[in-house]
């Protein structure tokens, strides 16, 4: 293999050895302002869609250790790596589809798991990751403030029976006054 093309594999199994997801599509078909504006969109959440040879890919995959996708390397071929989230990828990648028609998505790799297109839909579907977190933080919380309103609620029935019997007792006083003067 030439220096150039090794240098090229290098730079992509580096890439793919720093993202923790690849996702692989076909963009036959995509034109340039539409590829333009699916990097852009990829961009906001810190991914990118490159265009790859399918040889380069295969061989850097193999590299970095990554599962044999060689098989449904066929076509115009082009992976959305990240640095964070395989959702917001994933979710970006799935309007994008919804609103060109285009690319279409032929699998991904999370961690060292080949993912299909139905569970990378399934995954698109999911709430943010901040969202997630906040969830399970309430979920959590839940069960201690469950806990302190039922600690707290013998304490706060007497002090409505004792404010409830204070306020009866002036009347009762008020009634009883009249009573005694004739």
């Amino acid at each position: 293999m030439r220096p150039e093309k090794i240098t090229i594999v290098e730079d992509l199994q580096a890439k793919l050895n720093a993202s923790p997801f690849v996702l692989v599509t076909d963009y036959t078909g995509l034109r340039v302002d539409q590829f333009s504006i699916l990097r852009n969109r990829l961009a906001e959440i810190s991914s990118e869609c490159k265009v790859v040879k399918n040889t380069f890919l295969r061989r850097a995959m193999s590299e970095a250790g990554l599962p044999d996708i060689s098989t449904d390397l066929k076509g115009q071929t082009a992976i959305v790596i990240g640095e964070k989230d395989v959702a917001a990828a994933a979710k970006i990648l799935k309007t994008f589809v919804a609103e060109f028609k285009k690319p279409e998505i032929k699998l991904g790799v999370v961690g060292n798991a080949v993912i299909s297109t139905d569970e990378l839909n399934a995954i698109a579907d999911l709430p943010s990751r901040e969202v997630l977190q906040a969830q399970l933080l309430g979920m959590l919380q839940s069960p201690a403030s469950t806990l302190v309103r039922l600690l707290n609620e013998p304490a706060s029935s007497l002090a409505r029976v004792l404010k409830a019997k204070a306020e009866a007792q002036p009347e009762a006083a008020a009634e009883a006054q009249p009573e005694a003067a004739a």
